[in-house]
């Protein structure tokens, strides 16, 4: 994954509409189509490759929102092996419409031709979601969760082919390629199109006795039993993925791909705000004016003692340092902030009353010189 931030390489501001990002993707795919950089071949597939992930993540609404919160933390589980690959790029099309007639040869360069392959070979199974609660301590701290998932698997009688012992046969139509090429001939002009093989649905085979197992769909259903690591840091909206665990191809491609979504649960005292945690501790009139240490509760390190100065005022915050949530990429934890709320007793014994009036006869001239000085200011 590229360290540069997606709107300095697209050359964009961070308020730029999806159309501005889509032109300015397609100004500088054509700048760095390899044929254009002859000299420097290498380079230019670098810098390709960069400028797609940049516009694969802020083209897409959801994943641009996760990104402008928490930065780059906020896409890569989106991506293989927490990096980006040509196989997390989903704007083929764009590709294919900028260069047109180049499209096949830049996708043999950069793909292997595995993006045509994909498209007219044996397809990929559907992805799936599974969306996992977690609490606000286990956010911090990581977690292990069992899941069940139910999906479809590849047949194990047939090995994913539907055939009876796996045995399937070339198809006489499409020769294997599992497309077919119509041409229509209108005046002086040839129009071609390339679609599915309708005899074996595109497989490249067909099968002369369906598996007994499965049916001949090549796949049954089954409930998968799954732990899914969730790390330190991790925040709501975020995906996990889990490669090869969705649902099995149904014409002989590889399996889809499990995305697993957090979401953390609303906690009773604190508050999380980035990698940083805020909780209200309350204050006692006493240590509030004479000052002296609180115990207050943390996220991950249980308790911790604050010192609060005299003469502190409701609604002061301090700061814990590395008392918050860890970044997900450093692992750098954040800071803990306490706010105090000075309590105000609302039942007092006859001694109590007596004690607060004489402190009130004790400061009384300290507060009328307070508010004298307080209506000389207004005056002013």
């Amino acid at each position: 994954m590229s360290d540069r931030d997606y709107y300095e390489i697209l050359g964009v501001d961070r308020n730029a509409s999806k159309e501005e990002i889509k032109k300015a993707y397609r100004r500088l795919a054509r700048k760095y189509h390899p044929d254009m950089n002859r000299e420097n071949p290498k380079e230019a597939e670098e810098k390709f490759k960069e400028i797609s992930e940049a516009y694969e993540v802020l083209y897409d609404d959801e994943k641009r929102k996760m990104y402008d919160t928490y930065g780059k933390a906020g896409v890569q589980q989106n991506f293989s092996g927490g990096g980006f690959d040509w196989s997390d790029f989903t704007h083929f099309a764009d590709l294919e419409d900028i260069f047109g007639g180049f499209g096949g040869s830049i996708f043999d360069m950069f793909f292997g031709g595995g993006h045509s392959r994909r498209r007219s070979g044996p397809r990929k199974g559907d992805s799936l979601r599974y969306d996992i609660e977690i609490t606000l301590e286990e956010a911090a701290k990581g977690v292990v969760k069992k899941i069940s998932i139910p999906h479809r698997v590849g047949c194990e009688a047939c090995n994913g082919t539907g055939a009876k012992d796996g045995r399937t046969e070339t198809c006489p139509v499409c020769h294997g390629r599992g497309q077919v090429q119509h041409v229509r001939q209108r005046g002086f002009s040839s129009f071609i199109s390339v679609g599915p093989c309708q005899n074996c649905g595109g497989r490249g085979y067909i099968i002369p006795e369906p598996c007994p197992m499965c049916a001949g769909r090549g796949y049954t259903q089954r409930t998968t039993r799954l732990s899914v690591d969730i790390p330190p840091g991790a925040f709501s909206g975020m995906q996990i993925r889990l490669r090869g665990q969705g649902d099995a191809s149904e014409n002989g491609g590889p399996p889809g791909d499990l995305y697993v979504v957090i979401h953390v649960k609303r906690h009773e005292i604190f508050e999380r705000d980035g990698n940083d945690i805020w909780v209200e501790a309350p204050l006692t009139i006493t240590t509030a004016a004479l000052g002296g240490e609180i115990e207050v509760p943390t996220v991950i390190d249980g308790k911790a003692m604050l010192t609060i100065p005299p003469g502190t005022q409701t609604g002061t915050v301090f700061r814990l340092r590395g008392k918050g949530i860890p970044d997900i990429d450093s692992g750098r934890r954040g800071d803990e902030f306490v706010k105090v709320k000075v309590m105000i007793p609302t039942k007092l014994n006859s001694r109590q009353k007596e004690l607060l009036r004489e402190f009130e006869r004790e400061s009384g001239e300290y507060q009328k010189a307070g508010w004298k000085k307080f209506f000389e200011r207004i005056k002013k």
